[in-house]
Parts: C-alpha cells; sequence; structure tokens
C-alpha cells in the first residue's frame, strides 16, 4: 500500500491545483452570462456605447479564460499521474462525464470563443449575439459535467463493482447524469459563480466612478451587475438550503460534521450559530442554537431527525463487519468465479465492500481486524469537525451579506444615484470575497466526504499511485512556480485592461478601402 506520506502530499498537491483553477472558474461562468445580458441590450437598442461596453469585458473574459483552461487541464492529467488507481478504480465510471465535457462543452466553448472575438466585423449583431450565447452555454456546460463526475465521488449511483474486473462499471448511466448529489452542486455553483462576477463587474465600475473615469460605461455596468447579482446571490441561498437538504439524505456524515452535531436531537434539530468542536473531545462546547431552524431545513419538517455523528459511526461499524464479508467473498470468486457461496455472500454484501477497504489502512488483510481495529476504522469516518463547522459559517455568512449588498446596490442603481462614495469604496473592498466563500464550499465538500475519494466505495489512501516523496514535491515546486508566473501575466494584464478601460469601437475596413474614420480626421488649419 502506497505510504501515508505519498497519499497526503498527493492531497495537497491536487488541493492546490483545484483551489488555483477555482479562481478562474466562476469568474468565467459569470462574466460570460454578464456578456450575454449586455450584448442583448446592444441588439435591442442598438446604442454603440453597450457594445464598447461588451467589448470591453469580453477582454477581460478572455484573458481569464485562457489561464482557467490551463489550469484545468493540468487537474485532469493529475489523475493519471498521482491517483492511478483511482482511475483504474473508477474510471469506468467517472471518465464518462470528463469525456464528455471536453467533446460537448469544451470544444463548443473554445471554438465559439475565438468566434466571438474575431467576429464583430464579420457577424451581424443577431448573429454574434448568437456567439456569445453559445460561449455562455459552453461554459456552464462544462460545470454541468464536471460536476457529474464529482457529484458522483459524492454520492455514487448507477454503478456496481463487478469482481471479475475488480473495478466499478456503469450500470445506469441516467442514474449518475441526473444524481441529486450532483444536481444541487451544479445549480449552487454556477449560482455562486455569477455572485463572484457580479461584484467583480460592480467592483472595477465602481473604481471608475471614483476615479471619474468612463462614468458612463461605469453606471451601465453597475446597474447590470447590479441587478445579476442580486437575483444570483439570492438564489445562491435558495439552493444553498436546497443542497443542505440532499446531505440530509446522501451524505449524513456531512451534514453532522457541519453542524457539530455529535448526538442525535429530538426533531426538530436547532441550528448551531455557534460552538467549539474537538474530534479528540467528541463534543461541541459552548453551543449556541436556534432552536428547529436545522430539522426545517434539512428536513423540510418538525417531525425529521438529523443523525448525530455517534449514531452514524455506529451504522458505519455494521457495515464494515458486513463489508468484510464481502471482501473475503471477492477474494474466493478471484480463486474461483463458479463459487455459488461466495457469490451469493457478495451479492447480498456487495453495497459495502469500500467499508472493509478503510480496514487496509491498519491491517493489510480486512478479515484480520480484531474489534479495536474495527472501531478505529469506523471513526476514521468522521471528517475534521471543527474545520467544517466553522468554514461553512463564514461561507454562509458571506452569502447573506452579499445578498445586503446587491441589495444596496440595486437600489442606488434603480435611483441613478451613483456617487455614495461610501458604497464605492466598499464594492472595491469586497472584491475578493466572493472567492474566499467559493473555495470555501469546494474544501468544505471535499473534507467533508473524507476519508473517501468516492463516498463508500475507495477509501483515498487506497487511490494514490505508487510514487515517492522527492517525486511529489518535484512536481507541486514544478506547478507552484509555472502558475505563479501565469499568475503574475494575468494579473498584469488584467490590469493593464482595467487602467487603460473602454475603449471607442472603430468598425474594421479592408486595407486597400479603407477610409480615415470621422473620430481620427486631422482638422485644417
Amino acid at each position: 500500500m502506497t505510504s501515508m506520506a505519498v497519499v497526503e502530499l498527493s492531497r495537497l498537491q491536487f488541493a492546490l491545483t483545484a483551489l488555483y483553477h477555482f479562481l478562474f472558474v466562476p469568474l468565467t461562468l459569470g462574466l460570460s452570462f454578464i456578456l450575454v445580458i449586455m450584448e442583448s441590450v446592444y441588439v435591442i437598442t442598438d446604442r454603440p456605447i453597450w457594445r464598447d461596453i461588451t467589448r470591453f469585458w469580453a477582454k477581460v473574459f478572455g484573458i481569464n479564460f485562457v489561464l482557467g483552461v490551463a489550469t484545468g487541464l493540468t487537474m485532469e492529467f493529475e489523475f493519471g499521474m498521482n491517483w492511478s488507481y483511482y482511475s483504474h478504480y473508477v474510471g469506468d465510471v467517472f471518465g464518462a462525464p470528463l469525456a464528455i465535457e471536453g467533446l460537448m462543452a469544451f470544444f463548443l466553448e473554445a471554438t465559439f470563443v475565438g468566434v466571438m472575438f474575431f467576429g464583430w466585423d464579420r457577424l451581424s449583431k443577431r448573429g454574434h449575439l448568437l456567439t456569445t450565447i453559445m460561449v455562455a452555454l459552453g461554459s456552464n456546460l462544462s460545470a454541468v459535467w464536471i460536476l457529474i463526475a464529482n457529484g458522483w465521488m459524492q454520492h455514487p449511483v448507477g454503478s456496481v463493482f463487478n469482481p471479475a474486473t475488480m473495478r466499478m462499471e456503469v450500470t445506469d448511466f441516467i442514474a449518475v447524469i441526473f444524481n441529486p448529489v450532483a444536481q444541487a452542486k451544479f445549480v449552487h455553483t454556477v449560482s455562486a459563480g455569477y455572485v463572484c462576477a457580479s461584484v467583480f463587474v460592480l467592483g472595477i465600475s465602481a473604481f471608475y466612478l471614483l476615479k471619474g473615469r468612463h462614468v458612463e460605461f461605469a453606471r451601465r455596468s453597475f446597474t447590470v451587475a447590479a441587478a445579476f447579482g442580486l437575483a444570483s446571490s439570492l438564489s445562491v441561498v435558495v439552493l444553498g438550503d436546497e443542497s443542505g437538504y440532499t446531505l440530509t439524505e446522501n451524505q449524513q456524515m456531512k451534514l453532522a460534521a457541519i453542524e457539530g452535531m455529535w448526538h442525535t436531537e429530538p426533531s426538530p434539530a436547532g441550528l448551531a450559530i455557534f460552538g467549539i468542536p474537538s474530534n479528540s473531545g467528541r463534543s461541541t462546547d459552548y453551543e449556541i442554537k436556534i432552536p428547529y431552524v436545522m430539522g426545517l431545513i434539512a428536513t423540510r419538517g418538525i417531525s425529521g431527525e438529523v443523525a448525530g455523528i455517534f449514531p452514524l459511526v455506529a451504522r458505519a461499524r455494521g457495515r464494515i463487519v458486513n463489508g468484510v464479508t464481502a471482501y473475503d467473498a471477492v477474494e474466493k470468486l478471484k480463486v474461483d468465479p463458479k463459487n455459488l457461496v461466495a457469490r451469493e455472500a457478495f451479492e447480498r454484501t456487495k453495497g459495502d465492500l469500500g467499508y472493509a477497504l478503510l480496514l487496509k489502512r491498519f491491517v493489510t488483510d480486512p478479515r484480520t481486524a480484531d474489534s479495536a481495529t474495527i472501531d478505529k476504522a469506523a471513526w476514521s469516518t468522521v471528517p475534521n469537525v471543527a474545520a467544517m463547522f466553522w468554514m461553512f459559517r463564514v461561507m454562509a455568512g458571506l452569502g447573506f451579506g452579499f445578498i445586503a449588498f446587491f441589495a444596496t446596490a440595486f437600489i442606488l442603481s434603480s435611483r441613478r444615484v451613483f456617487d455614495q462614495r461610501w458604497f464605492l469604496r466598499t464594492a472595491v473592498i469586497v472584491m475578493p470575497l466572493p472567492w474566499l466563500a467559493i473555495e470555501l464550499g469546494w474544501i468544505i465538500a471535499e473534507i467533508g466526504r473524507q476519508p473517501w475519494a468516492v463516498d463508500g466505495v475507495l477509501p483515498t489512501f487506497l487511490g494514490a499511485s505508487s510514487l515517492n516523496v522527492p517525486q511529489i514535491w518535484a512536481t507541486i515546486i514544478g506547478f507552484t512556480l509555472l502558475y505563479g508566473i501565469l499568475a503574475f501575466i494575468e494579473v498584469r494584464l488584467m490590469l493593464a485592461t482595467i487602467r487603460k478601460g473602454p475603449e471607442r469601437y472603430v468598425p474594421w475596413q479592408p486595407r486597400e478601402t479603407a477610409q480615415p474614420h470621422p473620430l481620427h480626421a486631422i482638422p485644417a488649419e
């Protein structure tokens, strides 16, 4: 088995690249639809200023898009480099959405991005708007398939372990696509991206208004971002509530960790707004709770229970014991595929096979594990409760804060009041906060799944490649240097574009027929 040092370093490397990649994805998702809104206004009104606005934000979108693509490709390579057994074990299921994302969504997006940038003079207004819509559609379709893959890791459906191939295989691809966890993650994630882009556009617009530059451009961008951001921030909270409801059915340990709930409470459970959880002490001290709220969110009623960590650990222990039977049956079927007794035992207990694999962290053969080892494996299913508890509350607090922020912006823009300097300064200051909330959300999703690479199917420590520590450190350092250089270049390009501001659009003409544009005419002396 791969050493835990290699496993933890591989996790660190993937976490760093994923978090870095996710700096660009939300802005791409949100800006794509903001561009659609702005260009639609241009097509409807035929006012040149909206064309200038669209072209400016499209330039910002393009700078961000390039680096998002570069970092995303690296992540896919890491599945083969650092997580080869994971790729072998679940590749038949996990690989399908990734392949579809590349063939259907990424190529669609990449193709139309080029047309969007170079087609202003070669397409009609409506034709170019259709191109921008296709870019937005491609961006969001990419997110659909990526989150279907990730949703399957959180809640594996439509698949089964085949003892003949020793791999997970698809049995119902429709179930994989319409996985309830994947659906909840998609709508919540893209809404967060829309909030991120709205804050970004609003912040840059506020910067221009503070400086008294490009005022008409900034006011219009401010208005679009305020309206789109308010709708998006409301949807983030509503869809986040739906994600909480999905956790109740499919990821109960994650929900219990987020709430620091060690024991099942009488229904309906209260929502903890403060507490000090401890994995070592297996308790949450100094709790302050709002009665009934957690039960209403998680069960949509007043009679449903939210399971606590202790009963969930007891349930995991039972599944480990049951999984040892499945593991034993698989070992016998490897020797004699026609063993009917082993086949019957496997079919009866195959749903718990992954739980037996948790024992491999402590013993070579799960069948030799004693009661104390089984207890240790059962408690390993509890993620870092303190981290989950506090990161979720920071993320949720920011989410509600964005609603107030955009509501204020919407009121000001509706009244055409763009000179409130206190709000303009606030809009610039809060620009990093959506990224903080989004990164925290991604960390919560991934830490909350631990110790699983695929929940209930494959423990994380079994999925890593047979590498050594120096090899992983070399790639971590290499990626950090490369991405650091790329980030420096992107920030310089972004700042240069923002400093320059929007340009007055001059239609392109063939060189041999080009005439001096009236704006460039030199007055006669």
